[in-house]
């Protein structure tokens, strides 16, 4: 290729991050090493990527061109690499995988049944994480894959495949709390009682109106709303796999929801064929 993929992936990331400094703390590199990564870049090209003159680069309109035309290159290059993993025989010896609360078990049973008969040798870890504290985990290299809800946008390194399967949510409080008696309930009376609100270690959600409690999983907010505390937008299956019979589902419109769930991975550090082979499972499998 014509092109260094460490130069693309500079250009890239500093578009995605907003500096160059912020690329090279992505990637892992000084930011004159960025820097002259993307001046080779547009050496190569013949034109300028970004303006320099304020105080973060700019895209000049050559390169709000150019970057769709790069996310193809190294989107293609990803795909020649899984290719690469899938026909390999070079199985990991370890595999580790981060899933989150929503995430119903009776799918991760049958998965986890299957992936033990193809790769009984294989160690296994599992843990439970949220949205951006699993990216962060995928970024640092402490997991090899991640099953999340669909997020708005995702680091250049970070890739995703969506699956099939999609958890239902509903607004949950104490079955004896005033509100559970009512045929309907506004958000405007929700907002006048406590809210147990899921917030990752990495990343926190917007402050929602009134008063608010967090927590870092699921099964943490349903431990709380069984106590009392307030109401929470929790996994049904969750509430009735290991709820107690004492949490009652609000009638409050635009609910239940659906969640829509993706894979992720690094593409920095890719998982191996068993790792493959996990998120083929993930994706093909059917609610």
């Amino acid at each position: 290729m014509r092109y260094l993929p460490e130069s693309l992936q500079a250009f890239v990331q500093a578009v995605e991050k907003g500096s160059f400094s912020a690329a090279a703390r992505v990637l892992g590199k000084s930011q004159s090493t960025v820097s002259a990564a993307i001046a080779n870049l547009e050496a190569d090209l013949g034109f300028k990527l970004f303006h320099r003159e304020g105080r973060e680069p700019v895209l000049t309109e050559a390169g709000t061109r150019a970057l769709r035309q790069v996310e193809e290159i190294l989107a293609a290059s990803q795909r020649l690499d899984e290719l690469a993993v899938r026909l390999s025989d070079n199985i990991e010896p370890r595999l580790s995988m981060a899933i989150s609360d929503f995430w119903q078990a009776d799918h991760h049973e049958q998965l986890l049944r299957q992936f033990a008969t193809r790769y009984p040798h294989i160690e296994f870890e599992c843990m439970i994480a949220e949205d951006e504290d699993v990216i962060d985990l995928l970024q640092s290299g402490r997991i090899h894959l991640g099953v999340i809800r669909v997020q708005s946008r995702l680091p250049a390194t970070i890739a995703a495949s969506r699956l099939q399967v999609q958890p239902q949510m509903e607004v949950f409080i104490h079955r004896d709390h005033p509100l559970a008696a009512q045929a309907q309930v506004s958000q405007a009376e929700l907002d006048r009682i406590r809210r147990l609100q899921l917030n990752t270690w990495i990343g926190r959600e917007s402050r929602a109106s009134g008063p608010v409690w967090s927590a870092p999983s699921y099964l943490l907010l349903l431990e709380m709303a069984e106590q009392g505390f307030g109401w929470s937008i929790l996994p049904r299956w969750l509430v009735e796999q290991f709820g107690h019979g004492i949490l009652q589902a609000l009638p409050v419109a635009g609910w239940p929801q659906s969640i829509a769930v993706d894979a992720v991975w690094s593409t920095r550090t890719p998982p191996g064929p068993a790792g493959r082979w996990m998120i083929d499972r993930l994706c093909a499998q059917r609610a």
